[in-house]
């Protein structure tokens, strides 16, 4: 069954939810059946200054590095079937990465058949100090502190921008529209107010889309994978259909995908999907709109086809959203895999003993966090009530701490092995040998008046 190709109808396709997500679901979304735009979505919050350290490295670098070679693969058929392609890969680097697909594609003989869209003004890293002079405290949503407090150890600093700067892109003919930290949304809503040309105050209209966004933008998880309704009956996850949104004028969408393909769009997996990072179900907020989920309703239209309909939204905040990572400190994470008989009694053993020979040391940690994997990691304690732990053929002791002092971590880390020989006995794999010390980047999340960013469209011509 092909989308929904009612009148007016575009289909928008999840090709990407996440850096690192399956490559081979961009191919087949433009090859597998008729789709109008290919949504990918690449950035978390951790990802910004991940991307970010690589800029600091590489001024040449600083966005999804992946993104590139996929639209080498893709950028042919797209520009024979009018494919148009939203994504936020550009990270930290949005007018590198259009550079690199630019080179693509004037290699693969597309000069003059491709417009490519860059859209920046969200990275705020290098106005901080300025914005803090002016007032601008920035206070961290979840404890109220002012970001002054960690200002010198701020790595990446970005705003959420939404979706008109990606209308703006496409409505001057871009083809391929390059963002950097873009919402989720925005990259689904924006395609739909360009193609049925919504007015900014279209609050109903601009919810229904930030809900068609929010379905598709973590690709498969809404098409059957990561599904816990009858996960066991789920077809052919091989070869899993990533999600397509067929929209329509009136703000009502099918959510569907390809047809051979394996998964499932039910209206249980969709409403899965929608309760994911929803917060306040009457009060999901984005740059564009707040959208009412109370109001959703889900239909199973038939076979893979989930209509939705009734969306209800709010006016828009003034304010944006910014996520600022910063340095928190080393961390270092071993492990050891203890067998029976007696493994979670053993993995208990040799946890103690460590703790005891740190102790013995002195050293500082801020917090030592132990799981047995195989018994409690999962469900903590509650999962001890019904197993019979002596039973366990094998138990993971995984352990790990947390600190400032980097020293401290990198003694923690030579304290692991001895255990193999001079702890409790059966040690039946090491994994990965002697731990590293890893930086610690933390979530700094605040809100920004909407006046103080400007979003800037770019074209660049291949």
């Amino acid at each position: 069954m092909t989308p929904a190709r009612g009148p007016g109808a575009v289909r928008i396709a999840a090709g990407q939810g996440f850096w690192g997500d399956w490559l081979e679901a961009p191919y087949r979304q433009v090859t597998g059946g008729p789709v109008d735009y290919l949504m990918m979505d690449y950035l978390a919050e951790v990802t910004m200054s991940i991307l970010q350290k690589q800029k600091s490295r590489d001024p040449s670098l600083g966005y999804a590095k992946d993104f590139v070679p996929l639209m080498e693969r893709i950028l042919p058929i797209v520009a024979e079937r009018g494919i148009k392609i939203t994504a936020n890969a550009g990270g930290v680097n949005p007018r590198a990465c259009a550079q690199a697909v630019a080179e693509v594609a004037r290699r693969l003989k597309l000069g003059g058949k491709l417009r490519i869209g860059v859209v920046t003004g969200d990275d705020l890293l290098g106005r901080l100090d300025g914005l803090l002079a002016r007032g601008h405290e920035l206070r961290n949503l979840d404890t109220g502190r002012p970001l002054s407090d960690v200002r010198d150890r701020v790595v990446a600093a970005n705003a959420y921008l939404g979706a008109w700067p990606v209308v703006d892109a496409l409505r001057r003919g871009a083809d391929i529209v390059i963002t950097g930290r873009v919402t989720d949304t925005g990259l689904t809503l924006a395609p739909m107010i360009h193609a049925f040309d919504w007015r900014p105050d279209a609050w109903d209209l601009l919810a229904a889309g930030t809900v068609a966004g929010h379905t598709i933008e973590c690709g498969a998880q809404c098409s059957g994978g990561n599904c816990l309704v009858d996960w066991e009956r789920i077809p052919d996850l091989a070869n899993v259909g990533y999600p397509i949104v067929a929209a329509r004028p009136d703000g009502t969408f099918e959510v569907t995908k390809h047809p051979g393909t394996g998964g499932r769009i039910s209206v249980a997996g969709v409403t899965e999907q929608l309760v994911y990072e929803m917060g306040d179900p009457a009060a999901y907020i984005t740059p564009d709109c707040i959208a009412d989920f109370t109001t959703i309703r889900l239909e199973q239209a038939g076979k893979d086809r989930v209509r939705v309909s009734g969306v209800r939204g709010r006016p828009a905040t003034d304010k944006l959203k910014v996520s600022v990572a910063y340095f928190y400190g080393h961390k270092a994470v071993g492990t050891l895999v203890y067998g029976w008989p007696d493994a979670y009694k053993k993995a208990r053993a040799a946890d103690r003993v460590l703790r005891q020979r740190l102790a013995d040391l002195g050293l500082a940690f801020e917090a030592i966090h132990t799981e047995f994997v195989g018994a409690d990691a999962t469900h903590g304690r509650l999962a001890l009530e019904d197993v019979v732990v002596d039973d366990l053929p094998e138990v993971q002791l995984r352990i790990g701490v947390r600190s400032p002092d980097k020293p401290a971590v990198e003694r923690f880390t030579r304290e692991i092995a001895p255990l193999i020989l001079n702890g409790p006995p059966s040690v039946t794999g090491f994994a990965g040998g002697r731990p590293k010390p890893e930086e610690i980047v933390a979530y700094w999340p605040a809100l920004l008046d909407k006046s103080m960013v400007e979003p800037c469209v770019e074209l660049v011509e291949v």
